[in-house]
């Protein structure tokens, strides 16, 4: 009976001490408020995004976070489409201006001696 009474002694000032360790504490609290992690933005604020800057955006993990492969699945295939879209581009534009210099040339005045 007497280990008994001692072991819910011991408990109770354990529990004690902790709790006031935690709350009653304040600025020399054993558990300081942590600061929030915050998404510093690396995305360019000055050019398009392309598809390494997708690739190097990590997302900070809260307590009611996300799951983080979800978000990678999502960005690789963001990355994916843009670098897609960013080729089918150049190639539009190289299209374009292969056109522009067929159409420059046929529409040129033949220069002396030339015959068309």
């Amino acid at each position: 009976m007497f280990m008994f009474l001692f072991l819910v002694v011991a408990l109770a000032v354990v529990v004690a001490a902790v709790t006031l360790a935690v709350v009653g504490g304040g600025e020399s609290a054993a558990l300081p408020e942590a600061p929030a992690e915050r998404l510093q933005d690396p995305l360019p604020a000055d050019r398009p995004v392309n598809r390494a800057d997708v690739e190097a955006l990590r997302f900070p993990v809260a307590v009611r976070g996300y799951r983080m492969v979800d978000v990678d699945d999502a960005l690789s295939r963001l990355s994916a489409e843009i670098a897609e879209r960013d080729a089918r581009i150049a190639d539009l534009e190289s299209a374009l201006a292969g056109a522009r210099a067929a159409t420059m040339t046929s529409l040129r005045k033949p220069e002396e001696g030339e015959h068309r």
